[in-house]
C-alpha cells in the first residue's frame, strides 16, 4: 500500500470524520440473466478480495476509515449495486484508522470452520503504526457478525497479511520494512491470530521492475495447484503507473521458511496495457461451478493516478502455462465485454447464508413450503403447518432491489413454473438458475403484511381460491388486495441485529435480566443478551425477546413517541415493544416502533462500543439499517 510516512496522509478520513452516511448504490442495468460484464465491478475499490461461497459472491475492499466492509450478490456484475454492509469498526486508537486491504478467510480454528477477516490497521493522522487486525466470524458466514481475535505482530508495521495453508500447516504472509527494502515475510502460525517462531524474509526488490517509485514488495497472495504453491505479489510503488506483479514458486517438497526454498520469475506476470495502469493488489477466486480460475485486481484509468480512491475493482479469467505456472495475460480494458463466470447462470443448489422466515398467509395462519419436504427439481410449494424447515426460507438479497427465496430444506429457490405470466401459474421450487422467475420483491400492504411480487410477471404470491387447509396449492395472480395475497414474513430462530454502519451487534449492557436496562451496540461476544427471538403479536407486528431475560422485550422507554427516545430492555405489555419488520430494497431491514411509526436508529451514527440505540423518524441513511443474522 505506502510507505510509513509522518504526518495525515492526504485524502484519507480522519477516523471519526469519515463515518459517512454511505449512499446506496444507485439504480443501473441489473445483473441477472447477463451473459457479459465489463470492468470495473467497483469505482473506489482499492486492495480488492473477492470469493465465491455457498451461492454468492462476496466483495472486500480498503475503506481508507475506522470500518471494514463487505459487499454481497448471486452474480459478479451485481457487485457493483450491491449495498456495502460494514462488518466491523473500531475505534480504539492502536487500530482505529486507515482500514487497508481486507481479506477473508475460510479456515478451520479453534472454534471450527470460522471466517477470518484479516485487515491492515493503525493510529489516526499517521501511517507509521500500520498493522495486521484479525476477526472471527459467528459462524459459517462471511457477513458476520464478526468478534476481534487480535493482532499477529501488533507492535511493529506491517500489513497485507494472508494465510497459506500447506502440508497440515497454516502460516502467515505479509509485508513489512527491512532497510531500505519493504519485502515479503512468512511466519508459521498456531491460530488463525497467532504466529510461532522465526518471521523469515522471502522476498526483497531486486529486479527493475520491483523498484520503479519505491523498493516494493507487498500482497502476497497463495496460488495452489496441482501440487505446486506459488506467491504472486504487487511490485513497485503504487504511486506509479508501473505497479504490477510478480511471481514466487515454492521448490516442491522445500521447507517455504526457508527462504533459498522460493525462486522468482525474473520478468512480471501481469502489468500495465490497455488502459489500465498500476494493476496489481491481486485475489483469486473460482467460478460458481468451480471450473474456471478468475483474478481480482485494482488498477486505475490514467497514469497519473496513485495509491487513491481512483483504484478500481476488476476482474478477468485467467489460464495455466504448459509448465503449471499461471498465466494472467493482460489487464483487459473497460470496453472490453467479458463471458461471466462459468456456472453463474446455474443451475446452483447451495445452502445460501442469511436469516430464514416463514411465509405465513394472513387469511389461513399457513405456512408457504414445500409439500412433502421435497428436494426434487418442481416439487410444489403449498401452504402447511408451520414448523419444519421445509417452510423456511432464506431471504438472499440479489443486490438490485429484488430477492431470491431459498428453502431451507432443499436449498432451492421459489420459481414461477416455465416462467409463465399468467394467473394461476403454479409456483414450485426449483435449482437457481439466475433469471427473473425466481425473483420477488417483498412491498408493503398494511401493517406488518406484505406481497411478494415475481419479477417477470409482476404477479403475486396467491393461495389458490382463498383456501385454509393445509395442502392448498400457491400460485401467482394478479394483485387483488385481499388477504389471501399477503404475507408476514416470521424471522426464525435466535437472532442477532447487526448495524450496517458499525457491524456491531445490538446488546443488553452487562447482560442485565431488570427492565429499563438500556440496549447499547457492542460487538459480537455469543452471550445470550446479544440474541433475540421475534414473537408475533398480531398483524405482523413482533416482540423483540432477549434470550437471556424471556420476560423482557426490546421497548421504547416510557412510550415515548419523541425522536431520541431511549431504547431499552422493557415490560412487554405494550405496542412500545412492538414491532415491525421492513424489507428494504438494499437487503437490509428496518425495525419500526408500533406505538409511534420510528424505527430504531444508532445514535448520532457512532462506532464506539457502548454507543446508544434509540427510536428515531425514518431519514434512510445506514444508521437506520439492520442485518438479521443466525447465531
Amino acid at each position: 500500500m505506502f510507505r510509513p510516512s509522518n504526518g495525515i496522509v492526504s485524502g484519507l478520513c480522519a477516523p471519526l470524520l469519515c463515518l459517512a452516511l454511505v449512499a446506496l448504490p444507485a439504480s443501473s442495468a441489473h445483473a441477472i440473466g447477463e451473459l457479459t460484464f465489463i470492468n470495473p465491478l467497483l469505482e473506489n475499490g482499492a486492495d480488492p478480495w473477492l470469493q465465491y461461497h455457498n451461492g454468492n459472491y462476496y466483495l472486500a475492499t480498503t475503506t481508507w476509515n475506522s470500518q471494514v466492509v463487505m459487499r454481497k450478490a448471486p452474480t459478479l456484475a451485481g457487485l457493483r449495486t450491491a449495498a456495502p454492509v460494514h462488518v466491523w469498526s473500531d475505534t480504539t486508537a492502536d487500530r482505529c484508522c486507515s482500514h487497508w486491504a481486507p481479506e477473508f478467510h475460510r479456515l478451520t480454528g479453534p472454534n471450527g470452520t470460522r471466517w477470518y477477516y484479516m485487515y491492515s490497521s493503525g493510529r489516526s493522522g499517521t501511517l507509521d503504526y500500520q498493522h495486521l487486525t484479525v476477526l472471527e466470524s459467528a459462524g459459517d458466514d462471511p457477513m458476520g457478525p464478526y468478534s476481534l481475535k487480535g493482532s499477529p505482530m501488533e507492535t511493529t508495521w506491517n500489513i497485507d497479511g494472508s494465510y497459506m495453508q500447506l502440508n497440515g500447516n497454516l502460516y502467515l504472509l505479509w509485508s513489512e520494512w527491512e532497510g531500505p527494502d519493504q519485502s515479503l515475510f512468512i511466519a508459521r502460525m498456531t491460530n488463525p491470530w497467532t504466529i510461532t517462531g522465526p518471521k523469515v524474509n522471502i522476498s526483497k526488490p531486486s529486479y527493475s521492475w520491483e523498484i520503479e517509485g519505491g523498493r516494493t514488495n507487498e500482497g502476497p497472495e497463495v496460488l495452489q495447484r496441482n501440487g505446486q504453491t506459488f506467491i504472486v505479489f504487487s511490485a513497485s510503488s503504487c504511486n506509479t503507473p508501473y505497479y504490477k506483479l510478480g511471481l514466487l514458486t515454492l521448490i516442491p517438497g522445500r521447507d517455504p521458511l526457508n527462504a533459498s526454498s522460493w525462486t522468482k520469475s525474473p520478468s512480471p506476470v501481469f502489468q500495465a496495457a490497455n488502459g489500465v495502469y498500476g494493476p496489481g493488489h491481486n485475489g483469486f477466486f473460482t467460478s460458481p461451478d468451480g471450473k474456471e480460475n478468475w483474478i481480482v485486481y485494482h488498477g486505475n484509468a490514467s497514469s497519473s493516478q496513485g495509491c487513491g480512491s481512483t483504484r478500481s475493482t476488476r476482474a478477468q479469467k485467467f489460464t495455466w502455462n504448459a509448465d503449471g505456472t499461471p498465466h494472467f495475460g493482460s489487464p483487459v480494458s473497460t470496453s472490453t465485454s467479458l463471458a461471466v463466470p462459468s456456472g453463474e447462470h446455474g443451475p446452483i443448489t447451495t445452502a445460501v447464508r442469511g436469516a430464514a422466515y416463514q411465509l405465513v398467509n394472513r387469511n389461513s395462519g399457513l405456512c408457504a413450503g414445500v409439500t412433502g419436504s421435497s428436494g426434487s427439481d418442481g416439487a410444489d410449494v403449498a401452504q402447511h403447518a408451520c414448523g419444519s424447515a421445509s417452510t423456511e426460507w432464506v431471504l438472499d438479497s440479489t443486490a438490485d432491489g429484488y430477492y431470491r427465496l431459498v428453502n431451507r430444506s432443499s436449498n432451492k429457490v421459489l420459481d414461477v413454473a416455465d416462467c409463465g405470466t399468467s394467473d394461476g401459474t403454479n409456483v414450485r421450487q426449483w435449482a437457481w438458475l439466475n433469471n427473473a422467475c425466481q425473483q420477488w420483491q417483498v412491498i408493503p400492504t398494511t401493517e406488518g403484511w406484505f406481497r411478494l411480487q415475481n419479477r417477470q410477471s409482476g404477479k403475486v404470491l396467491d393461495v389458490a381460491n382463498c383456501g385454509t387447509a393445509s395442502g392448498t396449492d400457491i400460485r401467482q395472480w394478479s394483485w387483488q388486495g385481499n388477504n389471501c395475497q399477503q404475507w408476514r414474513l416470521q424471522p426464525v430462530g435466535k437472532l442477532a441485529i447487526v448495524s450496517a454502519q458499525s457491524g456491531k451487534v445490538l446488546d443488553v449492557a452487562n447482560c442485565s435480566t431488570a427492565n429499563g436496562t438500556d440496549v447499547r451496540q457492542w460487538p459480537w461476544l455469543n452471550t445470550a443478551c446479544q440474541k433475540w427471538n421475534f414473537q408475533h403479536t398480531d398483524n405482523g407486528f413482533y416482540r423483540v425477546v432477549p434470550t437471556h431475560a424471556t420476560s423482557s422485550c426490546l421497548a421504547v422507554s416510557s412510550g415515548s413517541t419523541a425522536d431520541g427516545a431511549n431504547i431499552d430492555q422493557g415490560s412487554c405489555s405494550s405496542t412500545h415493544s412492538q414491532w415491525r419488520v421492513d424489507f428494504l430494497a438494499d437487503g437490509a431491514v428496518r425495525l419500526v416502533a408500533r406505538h409511534s411509526g420510528k424505527v430504531v436508529d444508532l445514535a448520532n451514527c457512532g462506532l464506539a462500543d457502548g454507543t446508544d440505540i434509540a427510536q428515531w423518524s425514518w431519514l434512510d441513511n445506514i444508521c437506520q439499517r439492520f442485518h438479521l443474522m443466525p447465531e
